[in-house]
Formats: C-alpha cells, structure tokens, sequence
C-alpha cells in the first residue's frame, strides 16, 4: 500500500464522512482511476511526433499507451482510415496513487506561474480535467533531451456524486485550488495596469515634447461637412 492510499483510508475517509455526513463508508467518494491522453493532430505534419509522444507516455505512466486510429478517411482534416489519432494511458490501484503524488508534489508545482488550479474545470460528475501545455513538468522527462514540446490532458475520475464532493475530495489528496472567481478578478488587475502604463507613457511623451521645444499632437479636428463650409 502507498503513502497516499493509507492517508486515504486514515485521514481522508473520516474527513469526508464528518463533512458531509455519510452514513455508508462506501458512499464516501474515491478516486477509481487517473487518465492521461493525447491528441495526435500535430503528428499529420510531423508523423515522427507519434514516437516521442508514445515515449514519454511511458516515461510518465509507466504504461504502454493505447492508440486511438480514425474509423474512416477524412479528406479535409487529412486524416486517413486507420491512422493514430491519439494516444491514452489509463491507471489504476498503486501506479494510480503513485502518479497522484507525483503529480501534486512534483509536476504542479512545475508548472509556469503556478497560482492554483481552477475549481470550474470539474464535469458536473466529480471528475476533474487539467490540461497541461508542456510535458517537461514531469521529472521524467529531461528538458535537455526532448526533441518536440507537446501537451496533455490529465482526467481524474472520482465516485462523487457533485462538484463540491469531487472538490472537496482532491484538497483533502492536496490538490491546489484558487478561488473562484480569482481569474476574473487577476484579468481585470492586468488590463487596468496596461492601461495605466500606456498612460504614464503617453504623459512622459508629452513632457520630452515640451521640454524639447515642440507642441504636444492635438486631436485632429473633424472635417467640415460641404453644407457647413457653405
């Protein structure tokens, strides 16, 4: 049994159960099972792509990656039958819990800028999706050794019924998350800071202008209308 699976069972379980008053242990949500997956539409380009992402895949996972192929051909998107559309990694039991510690103690704090995850991306079921850009996040993968930068999505799939369980439930494993309503408030911070610096810059213009002798632009007057100049 791994560490993470014996804070499960010791501290998680009877968190969950005081915070939400289950009356059944195994009404208490658990994670089943950690998906990573891959979308191979860069590799219509680049056809070696596919070999260093089913690479690092193994790398990550410890796993052989499952290869999702077309059905049919699609001429516009250049797809043809039979051709690798992407790449999945499904775990379970102790690779599972492995990977989760990893993922929370290692890889999350990796990421750029790292402020928190968000608490909208849940699916309504309790299932957690994060989409990561840059594979170089997991210690497995040498930043000095890959050949092509790609991303993935990591899906984390839970018993819980709602939202709320799901959130609760990724805490208490020690998952990261920002407050909602967090990003609107940073997004709304960065606009009024460029504001504010292509004010400060428009007023030191000014004031160089003025001390060098020349009028500051005015705003270019509106043309006269042919009715007016008569």
């Amino acid at each position: 049994m791994t560490e993470l699976q014996k804070k499960y069972n010791e501290k998680i379980v009877p968190f969950m159960k005081e915070k939400f008053g289950y009356k059944n242990v195994n009404e208490i949500p658990k994670i089943t099972k950690v998906v990573l997956n891959i979308g191979a539409g860069k590799t219509l380009k680049d056809p070696k792509l596919i070999d260093i992402m089913i690479d690092n895949l193994k790398r990550i996972s410890g796993q052989s990656p499952v290869k999702t192929r077309a059905a049919k051909s699609i001429a516009g998107f250049g797809i043809k039958e039979n051709q690798i559309i992407g790449l999945a990694v499904t775990m379970r039991g102790a690779r599972m819990y492995e990977f989760l510690n990893k993922f929370v103690n290692v890889a999350l704090p990796r990421f750029r800028d790292f402020q928190g995850l968000s608490p909208e991306a849940f699916d309504g079921r309790g299932n957690y999706n994060i989409g990561i850009k840059e594979q170089i996040v997991f210690p497995e993968i040498k930043a000095d050794e890959i050949e092509k930068v790609h991303g993935l999505e990591v899906t984390i799939c839970t018993t819980a019924n709602t939202d709320e369980e799901g959130l609760e439930l990724l805490k208490a494993f020690g998952f990261l998350f920002r407050k909602r309503g967090e990003r609107a408030k940073e997004e709304e911070l960065r606009e009024v800071s460029k504001k504010e610096a292509v004010l400060k810059r428009y007023e030191a213009m000014k004031k160089k202008q003025t001390v060098a002798g020349v009028a500051p632009a005015a705003k270019a007057k509106p043309m006269a209308s042919k009715e007016e100049s008569k």
